[in-house]
C-alpha cells in the first residue's frame, strides 16, 4: 500500500495569489483536500477533479466538524495511503491550530509537512 502524508499548508490571507508555489504543487497532487472556512474557494479549482474535498470550516456560530474529528480525519486518509492538503487560512500556526494537528499526527506516526504561507503579519 501506498504510504499517506498530510501537508498542513497555510493558504494566505484571502487572496488566491499569495499561496505560495509550494502549496500549490500540494493541493495538485493530493486525493483529499481539506479546507477551512477562511481558504479563498477560488483555491479549490486548483485540487484534481477527483480529489476528496472537505469543509471543516468552523465560525462563532458553530463547527462543521470539532478539531477531535479533523485530526482524525486527517490521520485516518493519511494512514489509508492518501495524500492529504490541510488548507488554512494564513499560516497554519498563527491562530489556526497547526501545532495541534502537527502533535496528532506526529503521535500516531503519520508522515507531515509544514508548508508556510503569508499571513496579515507578512503584509504589513
Amino acid at each position: 500500500m501506498r504510504r499517506g502524508c498530510v501537508y498542513l499548508i497555510g493558504a494566505g490571507p484571502g487572496d488566491p495569489g499569495l499561496l505560495t508555489i509550494k502549496g500549490l504543487d500540494c493541493l495538485q497532487k493530493a486525493d483529499v483536500v481539506v479546507y477551512d472556512r477562511l481558504v479563498n474557494p477560488y483555491l479549490l479549482k486548483y485540487a484534481r477533479p477527483d480529489a476528496e474535498l472537505v469543509y471543516a470550516g468552523k465560525s462563532p456560530e458553530g463547527h462543521t466538524l470539532s478539531q477531535a474529528e479533523i485530526n482524525e480525519l486527517l490521520a485516518a486518509r493519511a494512514q489509508a495511503g492518501k495524500t492529504v492538503a490541510r488548507l488554512k487560512g494564513g499560516d497554519p500556526f498563527i491562530f489556526g491550530r497547526g501545532g495541534e494537528e502537527a502533535e496528532y499526527l506526529a503521535a500516531r506516526g503519520v508522515p507531515f509537512e509544514v508548508v508556510p504561507g503569508a499571513s496579515l503579519f507578512h503584509l504589513k
